[in-house]
């Protein structure tokens, strides 16, 4: 059996990574022992992972680093059905094509994180829908199901909440999630001698009846951990944005958007945000913290955080536009800027508007600019035009160029033939595209 680190689940400890676990001091010997195959995972609910689903990923890359070979599971069969676990709702039932598609995409994004070749200690990816999907229903049953009691089912929180909660009920199909994943981890317990199954906190249930359905039909033990689930020192849902939840898509959010969220973290929350998402050690980030606490001014570690976070998702290129960006929007100065870091803007929902002859036409900048929503009234164009406070890509425009509009916007002075990026005072940005 390969050397591992004893250390881990001390260190998972330390930084706040386990919510529960199963035969604490056990698992802790158990995994010191040696190599041991453990999984996580991951419902093809939509087309991408979101930060979410980032810290238990992680947790499956700290294990691998600590020489557990580690399986994620995508799951293309419990996909088609939907977990209920806390869910206020019946989830809508996407058609097998599409959780099939979502499958290869989730199975393309966790391989970002764990390692399939150059170490002893190899990762895999599977799909449930390998055994759920050949197994018929009296199989399930009378393989399955007789292991599992309807009490305990029943009694579960998250089972309970639902048949509380006044005209929501749970469907027989959501009530049935328990015992596939149950299946998922017996089958890899038989399959690839899985003894550690790892989720979010709100699996625990879940997990506990794989455990004993390993138990039961394979003779085996077998053991669970749970990762918190992140919330926000002030209440407010961990990775929502305005525009929706932050998802591991580049397409879906870009590395600049990425970035920014890091940047944005509360002073409450960022040292628990780097000791969940960076792989910076534990002594670092004290450090990190002790001396923010002395300096004046900002603190470092957002910008720890969002350097470490999005190196980690996006890789150096990604963080390389995202910090080219950040600092072009700070400073107004645009020479760095790449066609591909604009298309990146738009994507992101910066304030934009199409710009054609029509839309200038006889329209001075202040009608311009206050009518795409950069102020509330022309006059504060004015104010800021008066003031030199206005930068058409990165150039000062004046009081004098208002009624120049078409001049200002001339083809021959568009980024990339293409983009106009307005800048009106310290914090108002629009892109406007030439069509």
């Amino acid at each position: 059996m390969s050397t591992v680190d004893g250390n881990l689940i001390q260190e998972l400890r330390e930084r706040g990574l386990i919510a529960q676990m199963t035969g604490e001091d056990e698992l802790e010997a158990y995994l010191a022992e040696g190599s041991r195959t453990l999984y996580c995972g991951f419902d093809p609910t939509a087309d991408s992972l979101h930060l979410g689903h980032l810290v238990p990923l992680l947790v499956l890359t700290r294990f691998q680093n600590a020489g557990h070979n580690p399986i994620a599971l995508v799951g293309g069969a419990t996909g088609l059905i939907g977990d209920p676990s806390f869910k206020a709702a019946e989830r809508q039932l996407s058609t097998p094509d599409i959780v099939a598609g979502w499958a290869d995409k989730i199975r393309s994004q966790v391989s970002q994180f764990i390692k399939f070749e150059g170490v002893n200690n190899p990762a895999r990816v599977v799909n449930n829908l390998e055994w759920a999907g050949e197994m018929n229903v009296l199989d399930f049953l009378r393989d399955v199901g007789k292991h599992f009691s309807i009490n305990n089912m029943i009694n579960k929180e998250s089972v309970q909440q639902r048949l509380q909660r006044e005209g929501s009920g749970i469907s027989f199909t959501e009530f049935s999630y328990a015992l596939l994943q149950g299946m998922d981890f017996a089958e890899l317990n038989r399959r690839y001698d899985c003894t550690l199954q790892v989720g979010g906190s709100d699996q625990w249930g879940n997990i506990v009846g794989g455990i004993d359905l390993a138990r039961r039909q394979n003779k085996a033990q077998t053991f669970g951990l749970t990762v918190p689930l992140i919330t926000k020192a002030d209440g407010a849902k961990f990775g929502k944005t305005e525009s929706g939840a932050v998802w591991l898509d580049p397409q879906k959010t870009s590395p600049y958007s990425f970035y920014q969220f890091w940047l944005g973290t509360a002073d409450a929350d960022v040292y628990k945000f780097l000791h969940y998402f960076t792989f910076l050690s534990v002594e670092e980030i004290a450090k990190i913290q002790a001396e923010d606490v002395v300096a004046e001014g900002r603190p470092q570690a957002q910008g720890v955080l969002a350097r470490e976070a999005t190196r980690l998702v996006h890789g150096e290129e990604g963080l390389a536009a995202a910090q080219r960006i950040t600092e072009a929007m700070f400073s107004g100065s645009l020479a760095e800027l790449g066609e591909t870091d604009l298309e990146q803007l738009a994507q992101d929902g910066l304030p934009s508007s199409e710009l054609t002859d029509e839309v200038m036409a006889d329209k001075p900048l202040t009608g311009l600019l206050s009518e795409c929503g950069m102020a509330k009234a022309s006059r504060e164009v004015k104010d800021a035009l008066g003031r030199n406070a206005v930068l058409i890509n990165g150039e000062t425009v004046g009081m004098e160029d208002n009624m120049r509009t078409a001049e200002c916007f001339a083809a021959e002075k568009a980024l990339f033939g293409r983009f106009f990026l307005v800048k009106l005072g310290k914090k108002k940005n629009h892109l406007f595209e030439l069509k």
